[in-house]
This record gives C-alpha cells, structure tokens and sequence, in this order.
C-alpha cells in the first residue's frame, strides 16, 4: 500500500500574506510540518503542493528528498476548495491514501502523524479528520447544543463535549476521495464512506489563522525551543512543588529512554517488551495513555529511583515485574519483588529505589492529569 503525504502551501492568503514562509522562531512555517512529516517515517513520498516560487526554491534547498507538486493556477485562487486541488493531486500522483498536513498547524508531532495513521489503518476508514474537544457551553444560531439555559450551571467536567474539526491532519483513501468528487458527494468530508474522527490535543491543535494567532504560535516556539513547555510554578507557604507533565517527571528522575509510541495496543507482551530493552540503563515503556488510567514500566539500576514526593487526590499501586525494590513511605521501608504488589494511599510522601544487583522493573498505574506534589528540595534533588 503506497502511502503519501501532501503538505497544501499556496502562495496567495488575504488575512496573512506569505503565512506559509513567515518565520516563526527563526524557521519558515512551513518547515515545521514538513520535519514531522519526515520524522514520523510511514510516508513512501511526501509532497509540497504550492504555486509559490519562494517555497519551492526553499524546499529543494533544504528538503531535496521533498517531492515538490506544481499547483496550477485555477487551483491556487480564492475560488478553489480543497475538494478541488486535492482532486487534481490524486488524478495525477499514484497512491493509495493521502495524509494532508496543514502548515498552518506548526506543533503537529511526528507521534501525531503516527498515531493518525495508524487510527486510519486499524479501523479501515476510508477518511479520517481531526478534531478538537471544547468541553464549554457551546451555541449555534442562538439556541444552545449542549446546556440547558432554564438549569443550573454544570460542573465543566459533566458537560457534553462538543467536537470541532481540526483540520491539521486528514487522510482519504484515494480511490474513495476521487468517486465521491464526481458525485459531488463531498469528498473532503467523506461523504458516505466509513468516516473516523480522531481528536487531537493541547499544542497539536494551534491552528494559524490571523496575526494573533502567529503571535501565540511565536511564544509557543520560543517555550518549546527551550524546553519551558509547561513549566509549572506555585505560589505555596510551604514551597511545595507541583508537576503532573510525565514527559518532565521522568527525565527529572533520571529516565532519559522514554518510549511512547505503541502505547493503547489491544494486546502487549511484557517479558518481550522486557527483553527487547536495554539491560543496563534506565528506561520507560508506556503500554496505556487514555482519558481515564495510564500504565508504564519503569526500569532502573541499582541505586536509582525517583523523588519523594505524594499525590492529594489520587491512591497509587505498583506491581513489581523484576529485580527488588526499597519503598520508603512515612519514614518506613518496605521492600517489594518480582510478583508483589504494592498500594498506598493517596497523600502518602514516598520513594522509591531500585535494590539489588541488576536492572529491576516496576508498573506504575496513574493518569496523565495527576499531579506530582515535592517540597522544593526534593524536587532539586537538593
């Protein structure tokens, strides 16, 4: 099955001239995409569709492995969808599915793309669309869609959430996309072939539009750039620390070999997961990431282990998979092995050390959303 990618860069835009090489950062927009494309790998040819001169002397300079599509002129005005420009790539490049990745959406992953696609594969749609949540009270010609204006007001949390197209990645199926232009059957939303929706979240969804948007996106890449994405900072009497972004905790515990990607597989076998891993550093291996748990083996060396720390609203178990580990909790030591399972509960302040003479693996079971809680030396590893 030959896949592609097409990046839409056309060179006339009335609310924001030259968006798709304006510099965010130092970089073109434009460039942002296309390394994702590129890093995610699944791609047989990704191509930039564009009339621009500009772009195209910038891609063959920088990305020759770029395959650049001429877009002609009628496709390239104010009149033309993205129905038709679309329609005229595929009549032309022979392929089985296309994923169209926008360049106004610069924060797009290359896990992104990875995971996308592999939503597309798994449940054989023939289009897919991203999609973003707003779970607020939403209105549509003045009536409400999700609240009911004579009731009290829900807790956010209980509200029905509402999903808006994305945009920033789509995918059709070729042979689809084509016979449901001819009809006239609205291809760019699937017609009435199988149609998936795949939400995409937090930076993934900044979607470039006007000049306040670049002016968010500009902040956004300078913060990612310097790897100050989410840094949390509290006002506390108690210069207590909190931090729930796992992607920090971890690195900040000395795990640097953090695998994400298969994670939500219907079926995972850990001794092979296991043995597939290096035997002598430490690593994570996130088997689950949902809205509602997430599970990760955490594998290291004697010695190592993370920092004290509790959590206010969340109680937390482990089950040891390999080697021996020293559990400290309110001031006590519990030691635990391969076939033990270790519970506390929550507001517990804990550590915990791997023991022994080799690599020792636990499974931790949390959720992306729970917070870590460090007094501040503790969190410095001071």
């Amino acid at each position: 099955m030959k896949k592609v990618a097409m990046i839409p860069a056309r060179s006339g835009s009335k609310r924001v001239p030259k968006k798709n090489i304006r510099l965010i950062n130092g970089k073109p927009l434009i460039d942002y995409c296309i390394k994702k494309a590129l890093e995610s790998n699944i791609f047989d040819q990704v191509y930039v569709n564009t009339d621009d001169i500009v772009i195209m002397e910038y891609v063959r300079k920088f990305y020759p492995d770029i395959n650049i599509f001429e877009r002609e002129a009628k496709y390239a005005s104010d009149s033309a969808t993205n129905d038709d420009f679309m329609f005229d790539f595929l009549t032309k490049i022979n392929c089985n599915s296309v994923m169209q990745i926008l360049p106004t959406s610069p924060f797009i992953s290359s896990e992104d793309i990875i995971l996308f696609d592999k939503e597309f594969d798994s449940k054989s749609y023939k289009t897919l669309i991203s999609v973003k949540e707003n779970k607020i009270e939403c209105i549509y010609n003045n009536e409400p869609i999700n609240f009911n204006k004579t009731e009290h007001t829900l807790p956010s949390q209980k509200l029905d959430s509402i999903y808006s197209y994305a945009c920033s990645l789509m995918i059709w199926d070729s042979k689809t996309f084509i016979k449901n232009y001819k009809e006239n059957n609205g291809p760019y939303h699937g017609g009435a072939s199988k149609t998936g929706y795949f939400e995409l979240k937090g930076y993934s969804t900044i979607d470039i539009d006007n000049e306040e948007d670049f002016a968010i996106a500009e902040i956004v890449a300078k913060m990612i750039s310097k790897n100050e994405v989410q840094e949390k900072k509290y006002y506390s009497t108690d210069d207590l620390i909190y931090d729930s972004d796992v992607s920090r905790i971890l690195p900040s515990d000395g795990i640097l070999n953090n695998i994400s990607e298969y994670q939500n597989n219907m079926k995972s076998n850990i001794d092979q997961i296991i043995e597939s891993m290096p035997k002598d550093s430490s690593w994570s291996y996130t088997l689950v990431n949902s809205d509602s748990n997430r599970s990760t083996l955490l594998a290291q060396m004697p010695g190592e282990g993370n920092r004290r720390h509790y959590h206010d609203n969340w109680d937390e178990w482990w089950l040891i998979i390999k080697g021996e580990w020293e559990f400290e909790y309110d001031n006590k030591l519990l030691n635990a092995s391969k076939g033990d399972l270790i519970y506390l509960k929550r507001n517990t302040i804990h550590k915990i050390k791997a023991i022994g003479e080799h690599l020792s693996v636990r499974m931790a079971v949390s959720r992306d959303d729970v917070e870590h809680i460090y007094l501040e030396k503790d969190y410095n590893n001071e």
